[in-house]
């Protein structure tokens, strides 16, 4: 699976409006991932369960939670949670959606916040362990 959605599906041209299992009411759950958060890890990029509000990490990011949440929950929709990004994953049917409804606020991490982040819980080797 490729949480970034640059492969597979076929909804790249469109909308997410109208698929089950979104509540935009929800908030994020925090501004950064949550496992990583309780564990004291690191992450690349950030994702947010569009049905309970989850952040976790992408697939690049060494512990990739935003999957394990998929895996563990069944909540398919992820949205990116970057500055600047609003494109949403199915992961059920690997479609990557490039508009979808408006979430609760906030839309992203932190702008100060850095990539890779946390700001001093990254390994100076970070680059080496992408997958």
């Amino acid at each position: 699976m490729n949480d970034i959605g640059g492969a597979g599906g076929a909804g790249g041209a469109g909308g997410i409006e109208g698929i089950e299992g979104i509540d935009p009411a929800v908030p994020p759950s925090g501004p950064g991932c949550v496992e990583c958060e309780e564990a004291g890890g690191w992450w690349f990029h950030l994702r947010r369960c569009a049905r309970c509000g989850h952040i976790g990490c992408c697939d690049d990011s060494p512990s990739r939670h935003a999957t394990a949440h998929f895996r563990a929950t069944g909540h398919p929709v992820i949205r990116s949670f970057e500055p600047g990004e609003g494109w949403f994953w199915n992961y059920a049917t690997e479609e990557l959606y490039t508009s979808g409804p408006d979430l609760a606020p906030p839309a992203s991490r932190p702008a100060g916040q850095p990539v890779p982040g946390p700001a001093g819980r990254v390994p100076d080797d970070w680059a080496r362990t992408l997958r």
